[in-house]
């Protein structure tokens, strides 16, 4: 009987490998401090060292705050290496460790591994099309 009970248990503490939303849009520009100026004078971004960041709370949990981060980089950026577009997308996760050993099973192309910094878990892959993509675990 214990060993069902910590089964359900531990059933019931499994967090699903999953992306949960958009962390970031990331994009190449000629003069990303002219971009960034732009968007501040006209559409009114609020600017910090990375660009810009949006805060919304999740519907489902509303004392949960998430945040976007909108980021130009210079153009000739390696960041977005080995992918050669001009776009990248940083999806939110949920237990990164996991969704990294699923994307493996899956053939799934991973650019390098887990990094953990005060603020979340990052990792870089590449999607069906060699898009680079950024997943991330917030803290």
């Amino acid at each position: 009987m214990e060993n069902t009970d910590n089964a359900a248990s531990a059933a019931s503490n499994f967090i699903s490998p999953r992306v949960t939303g958009i962390g970031g849009i990331f994009f190449l520009a000629d003069n990303p401090e002219g971009m960034k100026d732009w968007y501040a004078q006209n559409l009114g971004f609020e600017l910090n060292d990375w660009g810009a960041t949006f805060a919304s709370r999740d519907a489902a949990n509303p004392d949960e705050v998430n945040q976007l981060q909108w980021s130009p980089f210079p153009k000739g950026s390696d960041y977005f290496a080995p992918s050669k577009k001009e776009l990248m997308i940083n999806y939110r996760v949920q237990n990164i460790e996991g969704l990294v050993a699923k994307l493996r099973e899956n053939g799934v192309t991973i650019l390098d591994a887990i990094a953990s910094y005060d603020y979340g878990k990052f990792v870089h892959i590449l999607d069906a099309e060699g898009n680079k993509l950024e997943l991330w675990e917030p803290s």
